[in-house]
């Protein structure tokens, strides 16, 4: 059954855990929607996974509608729900709704996410009017790192917690379909999940979330520059890379790749009427 916004608010209601990965490219893509996984996210995070920058501050729109138009040619079943890039919504509500635009459009996704609180309430309202279906994120905004001073976690005193479940609240009533909650406590994500009607989607803030996400190159082993508390490897395909890699390496350098059934044949009186 294709996945759908409606189909993820329908699953918070049957208490059905949702399944969200993010991927970049239509291979990948195309992997994860034929093992189910609900939800795909083309992530800003491409800017540290596939683009080897430090941050996601640097990724352009152009970045975004590339790798959303990939993934999406892969996807059947799967809801693809794009990142707005920084600074791509938060200039201006007229900004915000011509480049949510651009990602469905050019970018081919059934949604985009955008990071913040009551600060982006406004564009969240604007994109929804436009019929573009908007998912939020709160707690641990990347976009936001230089001012939260580092990865940290979010929301572990009063005032924070308050002004997380307060923001949540918010968008939900701007008209938001899903929020993702980022690096905050665990009995704080379970609060709001229950607080809300609209599926909250975990990553690094417990099992109490109606779903969860991870970034696909931490899952499986890929990534080595950073690797949070929260991510488990469920399988270690870096090191199965460069294993596979470095056979190649020694097979090509011996002369044992590529062997006679690599190779295509000729007559051999053609060959000799050559010289």
């Amino acid at each position: 059954m294709k996945n759908t916004i409606v189909t993820l608010k329908e699953a918070k209601q049957k208490n059905k855990k949702i399944t969200m990965l993010t991927a970049y490219d239509y291979s990948t893509a195309k992997l994860m929607d034929e093992a189910g996984v609900n939800a795909i996210l083309v992530g800003d995070s491409l800017g540290m996974v596939i683009l080897g920058y430090t941050d996601t501050i640097s990724v352009t729109m152009e970045d975004m509608i590339h790798h959303s138009k990939a993934v999406s040619n892969g996807c059947k079943q799967a809801l693809v729900v794009t990142d707005m890039p920084f600074l791509s919504y938060q200039t201006s509500t007229y900004d915000a709704v011509v480049n949510a635009g651009r990602i469905m459009k050019e970018g081919r996704a059934g949604a985009v996410k955008l990071e913040g609180g009551s600060e982006v309430i406004e564009q969240i309202q604007a994109i929804v009017k436009a019929s573009i279906p908007v998912m939020g994120h709160l707690g641990l905004t990347p976009q936001s790192i230089h001012s939260f001073g580092g990865f940290k976690v979010q929301g572990k005193n009063e005032t924070a917690a308050k002004k997380i479940l307060e923001d949540a609240i918010a968008l939900q009533e701007a008209g938001v379909f899903a929020i993702v909650l980022e690096c905050v406590p665990e009995a704080l994500a379970k609060l709001i999940s229950d607080k809300l009607t609209i599926p909250t989607i975990g990553i690094g803030a417990g099992a109490g979330c109606d779903g969860q996400v991870l970034v696909y190159q931490d899952m499986l082993g890929m990534y080595g520059e950073l690797t949070p508390k929260f991510v488990k490897r469920f399988g270690n395909v870096g090191e199965q890379m460069k294993e596979a890699f470095s056979t190649y390496i020694k097979e090509v350098q011996e002369g044992a790749f590529p062997a006679k059934e690599h190779c295509f044949t000729i007559e051999e009186e053609i060959i000799a009427k050559l010289y």
